[in-house]
Order: structure tokens, then C-alpha cells, then sequence
């Protein structure tokens, strides 16, 4: 179905309001992955109209988003990624994990943003950004957008190498989601090293309960993996 094409209406509000000149737009993918890192990408794209079929990528076709990462990543001002690992995510828990690998993120871009926008209700950033959050900003903001379909071809690219060492996992084809190949793989073989041991798949997993790490509350732990003991994908 066509969806209505993302727009600098955010943008142009922040340089109204605050006077901000560099605005960058901030998306992360692999939020509810089970292996893999939390992946960030910053992006400034200045108030050019942007390429066709720009939105989320959630909504492209792996096909398609290649293609237009490809396109972005030559169109936008500039843009940089930044990581955090399985064993950060452990270490930290996702909200302080999603905010190193933003600052990682925003500090390797080559100008330093006047302002953030950032994707979804809650702002994990923090000071000292100035931050705007956008509910569905994938999908409205041009710079988040872009953020959008970058981050996620590159950490797909990411997980796919790793399929020749963990074929049985299917990380080329679910990204380190739970698909029913990944919950048999590591129902018969345990988890991996790229796996975070610190979420609630591993209760429902006999054999390896007794790797999880325990980092903060049960109760905290659900929220956090984003309810995934039910091995929803």
C-alpha cells in the first residue's frame, strides 16, 4: 500500500523554534533481536528532497532497501553508525546500550548537531542534546527516515556474516530475530557468542537457563527484552 513520503516539517519547526542549523535525524534497528548488536545510524540530510520511495525500512523490501541505501548514502550531508554489543547490552541493559551506541553514532559524524530528532516517544539520549522525539519519525521525518533504511542494511549485512560460522541459526535471513529456525537452533545448540544472555528467551530453554546473566530485577529484565520470553518474532 502507498504511504504518504516523509517531509522536513520536524526539521524546519527546530530551526524555527531554536534556532538550530544542524539537525540530525536518529534511528536504531536490532532493538528486539535476541543476537547481535543494537545498531544506531545518525543522519543529516540538510532540507534537499530526498530519493523516491523514502520511509521506514521496515516497510521496504530487503531488495529495495539495499538499492536506496546505496542512493543515501552518497545523497545525505553526512552519516555515521555506531554499535553497542551483545555484551553491553548485557552489561547495561538496552536503554543505556541504545544511548552509547547513539552517542557513538552522533560523535563520529564529522559536525556535531545542533539537534536531534529521534525516533519513538522516549528519548534515551539525554543532555546535553537537544532532542525532539517523533513518534513514527521513520515515517515522517526525511533525516530519521534515512537513519532508518541505513541502519538497518548495514546490521543485516553484519548478521548475514556471521551465517558461515552459525549457519544452523539463519542469521543471513532473520537478522538475530527470533524466527523458528533461530528458536531451534538454539533450543539444540545453545546460544552463540553473539547471543545476549542477559533476556528472557533463555527461561523458556532448559539446557542453557543456567547461562543467563543476571543483570537487574526479573520483572525489569521482561521489560526490557520487550516481553520476547513469549518467542514472539
Amino acid at each position: 500500500m502507498p504511504y504518504e513520503p516523509p517531509t522536513h516539517t520536524v526539521e524546519r519547526s527546530i530551526r524555527a523554534t531554536t534556532g538550530a542549523k544542524i539537525v540530525a535525524g536518529v534511528d536504531e534497528v536490532g532493538r528486539g533481536a535476541w543476537a547481535g548488536p543494537v545498531t544506531v545510524c545518525a543522519a543529516i540530510t540538510g532540507l534537499r528532497r530526498p530519493p523516491a520511495g523514502l520511509t521506514d525500512s521496515k516497510l521496504i523490501t530487503p531488495k529495495r532497501r539495499e538499492e536506496l541505501a546505496g542512493l543515501l548514502e552518497g545523497w545525505v550531508t553526512s552519516y555515521a553508525l555506531g554499535d553497542a554489543s551483545p555484551e553491553e547490552i548485557d552489561e547495561l541493559g538496552m536503554t543505556a546500550a541504545l544511548r552509547l551506541a547513539a552517542v557513538r553514532a552522533l560523535e563520529a559524524l564529522p559536525v556535531r548537531p545542533d539537534a536531534v530528532i529521534l525516533d519513538g516517544k522516549h528519548d534515551y539520549l539525554g543532555l546535553p542534546w537537544q532532542v525532539r522525539t517523533v513518534i513514527k519519525g521513520d515515517q515522517s521525518c526525511v533525516a530519521v527516515a534515512a537513519a532508518s533504511v541505513i541502519a538497518k542494511v548495514r546490521r543485516d549485512a553484519m548478521m548475514a556474516e556471521l551465517h558461515g560460522d552459525f549457519a544452523d541459526f539463519g542469521f543471513a535471513a532473520n537478522a538475530g530475530y527470533p524466527s523458528p529456525v533461530h528458536k531451534a537452533a538454539l533450543a539444540e545448540w545453545g546460544p552463540t557468542p553473539h547471543h545476549r544472555l542477559s533476556w528472557a528467551y533463555l527461561d523458556a530453554l532448559p539446557r542453557w537457563r543456567h547461562l543467563k546473566k543476571v543483570r537487574i530485577s526479573a520483572e525489569a529484565a521482561a521489560l526490557e527484552s520487550g516481553g520476547q520470553l513469549g518467542f514472539e518474532f
